[in-house]
C-alpha cells in the first residue's frame, strides 16, 4: 500500500525528530566530525557555530519530549541496565579499562591555553545541543585527543523523553563505548566528572583524518575501490557491535571517521542501544532522517540491526553517487520517498555493486541483505579477500570460562 506524506506524518514519524530540513541542499553538514552527542537531533545541514567557552552550546534545544519518543524494548528493560548487568558479569571488550578521573583542575599554560588537567586546549572541531567537542594535546604524551565537553546542569534540565534526560544519553554512551574495543571503532581513553563541579568530559583518541565522503564531490568521484574499501571497514565494526548486542542508529558519513593510514572508525554513540538476546526490537528511530529506514517512518516496530544495515545502504550509495538516494524538499517529502520510491540506479553501472545496493536498500527488513552476507559479497570481497575476523576480548574470556568450568565438571571426585 502506498502511504501518503499525511499518513507517514499523521504516525508521528516527524515528531520523533523535532527538525527539519534546507531545502535542496548541496552538501552533507559535518560539524559533529563522529564524536558528536545530540547532533542527530539537530538539523541535518547545520552549519557549526564557533563558541569559545569549553561548556556547551545550548542552541535551539527545547523540551519536546513526548510519550512516543521514548525508544522502548520488548520486553521492557532498558539499555541502562543491560549495560549493567554486563559490566557486573564482566563482559567487557577491554585489557585495559577506561580510566575514570574525579578531579579536575582548570589551569592555563604559560601560553594563556585553557588546561583541563593534563590536556592543553588547541580548538574545537564540533558542536552540538548537548556539549561541544575540542581538540586537546595532552603534557603526558604529547598525543592529541578530542575532548567532548559539557555542563551537567544543562544535561540535566534537557528532556529527551518522558522519563530521561540528556545526561541519560550522555552517560549510556559512556556505558557503551567503556566496554568496546575494536580497531574500527572510536577508541574512548577517559572520563573525567568531578563531583564538586558542573563539568563532564569524555577524553576520545582523536581521528586525525576525515570523514568518509569528505572531498567527493561529483558522482562516483570516492571511486569503486576507495568505496569497498570504506565499506569492509564498516562492517567489520558494525558486525562487533552488533555481536555485542549494540545498535548504533545512526551510521552515516559523519559518524565515519577516516584515519591517516585510510582505516574508517565508527563514532558517535550518543543514540545507540543495547538489547538482550535476539530481541533488537526498538519502537522509533532518533536517528538521521535521511539515513532511517522505510520500516522507522510508518510508526511500527522495528528491528534495530535491519535499520543499522539499511543506513550501510545509504551512507555506500553516497559514497558511490555523491548523493543521497532519497531526499525531497521536506522531512515529510523525504519519509515519503523513503517508504514508497524505487532505489535509482545507472543501467551501466557494476552489476555486482548494483546487486549488493539493490540488496542493502530494499524496503522489505525482512527480505534486506544481513551483515554477514553482506561481508560474504562478492563486491565486498573483491581482490582483498573475506573481512579479517576481530578477536574479542571478552568473548575469549567467556569461552576461557567454559572451558575452566567443564573441566571442573568432569574431575573425578
Amino acid at each position: 500500500m502506498m502511504r501518503s506524506v499525511d499518513d507517514v506524518a499523521e504516525m508521528g514519524c516527524c515528531g520523533c525528530f523535532g527538525f527539519s530540513f534546507a531545502r535542496k541542499p548541496e552538501k552533507i553538514g559535518r560539524s559533529n566530525r563522529g564524536y558528536g552527542n545530540g547532533w542527530s537531533r539537530a538539523p541535518l545541514l547545520e552549519e557549526e557555530v564557533e563558541e569559545e567557552d569549553d561548556g556547551f552550546d545550548s542552541g535551539n534545544v527545547t523540551d519536546t519530549g513526548t510519550e512516543d519518543d521514548e525508544v522502548c524494548h520488548s520486553p521492557v528493560k532498558r539499555s541502562e541496565e543491560i549495560l549493567m548487568d554486563r559490566a557486573q558479569n564482566g563482559l567487557i571488550c577491554r585489557e585495559v579499562p577506561v580510566k575514570e578521573t574525579d578531579k579536575l583542575v582548570r589551569t592555563e599554560d604559560e601560553d594563556g591555553n585553557k588546561m583541563i588537567n593534563e590536556y592543553v586546549r588547541e580548538h574545537k572541531i564540533g558542536s552540538g545541543s548537548y556539549g561541544k567537542v575540542v581538540l586537546y594535546r595532552s603534557c603526558n604524551d604529547g598525543k592529541h585527543y578530542a575532548i567532548k565537553a559539557f555542563h551537567k546542569s544543562h544535561l540535566l534540565k534537557l528532556r529527551v523523553a518522558p522519563s530521561e534526560t540528556a545526561m541519560n544519553d550522555v552517560l549510556r554512551e559512556v556505558m557503551i563505548m567503556k566496554m568496546l574495543r575494536h580497531p574500527n571503532i572510536v577508541n574512548l581513553i577517559e572520563v573525567i566528572n568531578d563531583p564538586e563541579t558542573d563539568h563532564f568530559y569524555m577524553v576520545l583518541e582523536y581521528v586525525e583524518g576525515k570523514w568518509v565522503c569528505e572531498g567527493s564531490g561529483p558522482p562516483s568521484d570516492l571511486g569503486e575501490n576507495k568505496a569497498r574499501k570504506y565499506l569492509r571497514d564498516i562492517v567489520s565494526g558494525l558486525m562487533y557491535l552488533h555481536s555485542h548486542n549494540i545498535i548504533h542508529g545512526d551510521i552515516k558519513p559523519d559518524n565515519l571517521l577516516v584515519t591517516a593510514s585510510g582505516r574508517v572508525k565508527i563514532g558517535d554513540f550518543s543514540v545507540s542501544q543495547a538489547f538482550e538476546d535476539d530481541n533488537d526490537k526498538l519502537r522509533r528511530s532518533p536517528g538521521t532522517p535521511v539515513f532511517t529506514a522505510p520500516e522507522c517512518c510508518v510508526g511500527d516496530r522495528y528491528h534495530g540491526k535491519a535499520a543499522d544495515t539499511w543506513a550501510v545502504g545509504v551512507t555506500l550509495y553516497c559514497m558511490i553517487f555523491g548523493k543521497y538516494p532519497f531526499l525531497g524538499d521536506t522531512l515529510q517529502d523525504t519519509y515519503d520517498k523513503i517508504v514508497n520510491n524505487p532505489i535509482s540506479l545507472p543501467d551501466d553501472m557494476n552489476p555486482l555493486l548494483k546487486n549488493l545496493l539493490e540488496g542493502l536498500l530494499c524496503k522489505d527488513p525482512t527480505q534486506r541483505m544481513t551483515l554477514e552476507s553482506v561481508a560474504q559479497h562478492e563486491w565486498v570481497i573483491g581482490d582483498e579477500g573475506p573481512i579479517p575476523q576481530h578477536s574479542c576480548w571478552c568473548q575469549h574470556k567467556t569461552s576461557h570460562k567454559d572451558i575452566c568450568d567443564a573441566s571442573v565438571n568432569n574431575t573425578p571426585t
